[in-house]
């Protein structure tokens, strides 16, 4: 459904911008400032269960292989936007890739959250390439088929290539190991080491172990995992990304995980979480710490398994669809339906948004940052209109 865009904030008090070529942006209605709320409502418990067992039971029955092999193993090209074409499609462009027409226009799967090499690693490049990964989430058209999340080869920005991988949840049943799609909406990721969180809309972040690659028989299109005549199967994909720990929600928040960014401009780093919601009254961000050392979230003093957010506001701004702070300063992205370009705002608490309209891709989405380039990505959902896009955040 198409959103009036002055009804996009419902608790921000909109400021009114200088647009990209001078003109002012119109202001939202004025309504109350963003508000802090209490953190410790907002309460995460890891849980590990049975999947290191399993995991090890299904390194032994399969080749495992790196991120490298899987980006150098890439079956699809993805077109780079050119500067001309991006100026068309965002304010202040700085580089992007629309997937191949297949992936452009299926119904069966829609792209949600995106993450890069810069946030598996402060220096942009994990095991020699520089990467963009996107979660899809599967819509049940071809049967309900979980999760998959596109590694893309941008080592080469003139040519990137890509490839699907299944993320999968390992069990062990019967003393026989395997595992299962994993059905959620995966709105948001992001990519720490050799973690990639995915958020779980009701019941907090899930984990996967990129140190655990496996490659499958790709023969069979409509079954996932062991067989009964013994081969390992994941919907005709080569590879899936097994789950190795969840963390759960046990807090009295009730917070919506909609979305994820990492923020490496805060000590110790963190994760910034937020919630979408239409109409937007009582959405809120939310900030766990983590830890680079073992790539977990920094658990409570005393405690081996629960972490409590450091940081929470309530903002009231509808139709979120990713969240990103930098020094400080927080950028917004919003969606304005099928119809509309996305629009960024720009807050700082303390103070009001700042909104830019029309400078986002119609069917914005997530949001991830390169630091080395100053560039903020997002990735748009609408079939026929799919890409991963970036602008320049320091322009804003």
């Amino acid at each position: 459904m198409s959103i009036h865009r002055r009804s996009l904030l419902t608790g921000l008090i909109a400021i009114p911008a200088a647009g990209a070529a001078g003109a002012l942006i119109g202001a939202g209605p004025a309504a109350a400032a963003p508000a802090s709320i209490d953190r410790t409502a907002f309460k995460l418990r890891r849980r590990a269960g049975s999947y290191a067992t399993a995991i090890a039971g299904l390194d032994a029955a399969l080749p495992n292989v790196s991120v490298q092999h899987v980006l150098d193993d890439g079956n699809r090209a993805a077109t780079r936007i050119t500067a001309g074409e991006g100026a068309g499609l965002v304010t202040n462009f700085a580089a992007g890739f629309h997937f191949e027409s297949g992936d452009d226009n299926t119904a069966e799967w829609i792209p949600q959250g995106i993450t890069t090499s810069s946030d598996a690693l402060d220096a942009g490049v994990y095991e020699d390439r520089k990467a963009v990964l996107v979660s899809w989430y599967s819509t049940g058209v071809d049967g309900q088929k979980g999760v998959r999340v596109s590694f893309v080869n941008r080592t080469d920005p003139l040519a990137p290539v890509y490839r699907h991988v299944l993320l999968v949840e390992p069990y062990t049943s019967g003393g026989v190991h395997s595992y299962r799609p994993v059905n959620i909406h995966a709105g948001g990721i992001a990519w720490y080491g050799h973690h990639l969180y995915v958020v779980d809309t009701s019941n907090g972040l899930r984990v996967f172990d990129l140190n655990h690659l496996w490659q499958v028989s790709s023969t069979v299109s409509t079954a996932c995992g062991r067989q009964s005549d013994g081969s390992y199967q994941a919907f005709g994909y080569k590879y899936v990304l097994p789950q190795s720990l969840a963390y759960d929600q046990v807090g009295t928040g009730a917070l919506r995980f909609s979305f994820i960014s990492l923020d490496r401009t805060t000590a110790p780093d963190s994760f910034l979480v937020g919630e979408y919601g239409n109409p937007g009254t009582g959405t809120r961000l939310v900030r766990w710490g983590v830890d680079y050392t073992d790539r977990e979230l920094v658990h409570d003093t005393g405690s081996t398994t629960d972490a409590t957010a450091s940081w929470a506001y309530r903002v009231d701004v509808t139709s979120m669809q990713g969240a990103l702070s930098l020094n400080g300063k927080y950028f917004l992205s919003t969606s304005d339906g099928d119809g509309n370009d996305g629009d960024l705002g720009t807050w700082t608490p303390g103070g009001g948004v700042v909104m830019h309209y029309d400078t986002l891709p119609v069917g914005t989405e997530d949001f991830t940052y390169r630091s080395s380039t100053d560039e903020l990505w997002t990735v748009s959902e609408y079939a026929g209109r799919r890409m991963a896009i970036s602008v320049k955040a320091g322009a804003f």
